[in-house]
């Protein structure tokens, strides 16, 4: 009796101690779970999901990832597997950590979940300083280190509001190493918001028990509209527009929370793309106008400094000076010539080139103007002296050659596009104009002449120029071999001719044998050539281009590239010491050195030849 007795209270003790061995085992596994997801084990193994290379200069932060019910089982699976294979070497110490900071966890994860509901209900994740009590960690860091929080004001979340994944090959990634300041960040926003809210207004608009709130949402875009319309840059924005934003973005948070058919939304967002897209060409279209204006208007400045000019002229009217008659027609001098209706472009050309002439007695400056601008130059020039040099003003309109009314015309530049794709180019050729062919009936007692466009700047002696050796040639120039004869001639150049290699010239800096000229009769013939290219390719400014190449035909002289230096009024990119060297700087193309668009590297050269004490510079703004 006594030994069934001790029997079966043994057999009750085993059991006992059974159970309590299995519920230490359950509370075992209990801890170890959290114990493995707070050191970050799964992410160390690759039971599922991408593999994932912790970077040692980029700092990872966690991912949240939302995991079917699948997923789910595999992965309880895959810590029961980590469980068996950890469990005996788990120590009671770090088991009394482990309750510890799953106490923790549970407390950071009910605080995420704060967060995605406040999500849901703004449109907006909360902001991590928020929730100062939660600590992310970092994957492969140790349990004590300090953990980095994720900034999502500076571009830690993706534009749904999730945290990006820092891996090789992802955008974010590209984003944060490239992020650069972003200027009138606030407008942007509000643009952004603006672009939303009219994509989903069509769809909330049409839902019949949201007219309270379609109302508060057109409201909101107006609003932004008006602001906008008045504003571009943050610092326009009044003062409350931090409500307003806050607002728009509310309504946007609510517009989405609506069930709206996608196909309204993408069709609404493909028309304000559309609608952007037709935008962004009229701006780019105007932009070119816009340009184009600016560089072909007279500053206000300049149009100010003749017109103060002209009427100062009629106060104190200037007598010609008949003295000086005998140096206009002497031709043991060296002539200048200069057609411009510019004054101040004028004077910076003959300033520069007396300014580095070795004997500016024999200087002879001859500037040709039309009717407009000619009392402006006369006073100018009467006011201002140029050392020993000789300045003689003429008004081509009131030339009498042979009973023809003359009028002036400048010299032509021609943009010419060559090349394909990324080797294309756009230079600006400089070529005579009409009145560039009256020379020699104007100049009849010269023998030769040194022709200056107004938009040069001499930086040596020229005087080598007048004992040139010109080997029968007419027009002494620089060649511009970036265009070829060629190129530019088209049919005018018989396929086996050597003038397929043979270079285009620039005008700019030209001398000009007036005696061959004359013998040659090139008036004449430029004349035909410009009536048989009429006849061909149309009257119009390209027929000067072609009469002009045509005329000059093996008659030109090439000059070496040292003497010229052009390119100044559209490249950005030419050496500042080959500028300095350089015996004559040519600004062809649209940024002249007198206009705002100029390119300042290289308008310093040209603006130091200005005469900045002259008291109509300054009353007219010039030198500002």
């Amino acid at each position: 009796m006594k030994g069934g007795m001790a029997a079966s209270a043994y057999a009750g003790k085993k059991r006992w101690k059974g159970l309590v061995v299995a519920v230490l085992g359950l509370v075992f596994l209990s801890m170890l779970v959290p114990l493995i997801f707070l050191l970050g084990l799964h992410n160390g193994f690759h039971g599922y999901g991408s593999e994932q290379h912790s970077s040692p200069t980029h700092t990872a932060p966690i991912i949240i990832k939302d995991m079917s019910d699948e997923a789910k089982g595999d992965h309880a699976k895959h810590v029961e597997n980590l469980v068996k294979q950890f469990a005996p070497i788990i120590s009671k110490d770090i088991l009394k950590n482990i309750s510890r900071k799953a106490v923790n966890k549970t407390k950071n994860q009910v605080i995420m979940h704060e967060n995605e509901q406040r999500k849901v209900v703004t449109g907006f994740p909360a902001l991590p300083h928020d929730n100062p009590q939660s600590h992310p960690t970092k994957n492969n860091t140790k349990v004590d280190e300090k953990i980095e929080m994720i900034d999502y004001a500076k571009g830690g979340v993706e534009e749904s509001g999730k945290s990006c994944e820092l891996k090789f090959g992802s955008y974010c990634l590209w984003r944060q190493e490239h992020k650069e300041e972003m200027k009138d960040s606030m407008v942007k926003r509000l643009k952004d918001s603006l672009f939303v809210a009219r994509a989903y207004y069509p769809t909330i608009a049409k839902l019949p028990s949201q007219h309270k709130f379609s109302s508060e949402m057109k409201q909101n875009i107006q609003e932004l509209e008006k602001v906008l319309s008045e504003s571009t840059t943050d610092a326009d924005l009044p003062s409350q527009i931090g409500k307003k934003l806050e607002r728009m973005q509310a309504v946007i948070a609510k517009a989405k929370s609506f069930p709206v058919e996608c196909h309204n939304v993408d069709k609404k967002l493909r028309q304000i793309f559309d609608m952007t897209a037709d935008e962004a060409n009229f701006h780019m279209k105007q932009s070119v106008f816009l340009y184009q204006l600016a560089v072909q208007t007279m500053p206000k400045s300049l149009h100010c400094l003749s017109m103060r000019l002209t009427v100062e002229y009629f106060r104190s009217p200037v007598d010609d000076m008949e003295s000086l008659a005998s140096k206009y027609n002497d031709p043991a001098l060296q002539h200048y010539v200069i057609f411009s209706t510019n004054v101040l472009a004028s004077s910076v050309v003959i300033n520069s080139t007396v300014m580095h002439a070795k004997e500016s007695g024999k200087l002879v400056f001859h500037v040709l103007t039309d009717q407009q601008n000619y009392f402006a130059m006369k006073l100018w020039f009467f006011r201002n002296t140029y050392k020993e040099a000789t300045v003689q003003v003429l008004n081509l309109e009131q030339l009498n050659l042979d009973n023809r009314k003359l009028y002036l015309s400048l010299p032509v530049e021609f943009r010419v596009s060559f090349g394909i794709g990324a080797q294309a180019r756009t230079e600006y050729l400089s070529i005579f104009s009409h009145s560039h062919y009256l020379l020699p009936e104007i100049f009849q007692n010269l023998e030769k002449v040194v022709v200056l466009d107004d938009d040069v700047v001499v930086q040596q002696d020229l005087s080598a120029l007048w004992s040139l050796n010109m080997e029968g040639k007419v027009n002494a120039a620089v060649q511009f071999c970036s265009v070829k004869l060629s190129n530019l001639l088209k049919s005018y150049v018989a396929e086996n001719s050597s003038d397929k290699t043979s270079c285009a010239w620039m005008s700019g800096l030209n001398v000009i044998d007036l005696v061959k000229w004359r013998e040659l009769d090139l008036t004449e013939t430029y004349r035909r050539f410009v009536n048989e290219v009429s006849r061909q390719e149309g009257l119009n400014e390209a027929a000067a281009l072609y009469a002009s190449l045509l005329t000059f035909k093996d008659l030109i002289y090439a000059l070496d590239g040292a003497w010229a230096l052009s390119g100044l009024g559209n490249e950005y990119n030419i050496d500042i010491s080959v500028v300095r060297k350089a015996a004559v700087l040519h600004y062809n193309g649209k940024m002249k050195p007198w206009l705002d668009l100029g390119i300042p590297e290289y308008n310093v050269y040209w603006k130091k030849f200005l005469n900045r004490e002259d008291q109509f510079l300054t009353d007219c703004n010039v030198n500002s």
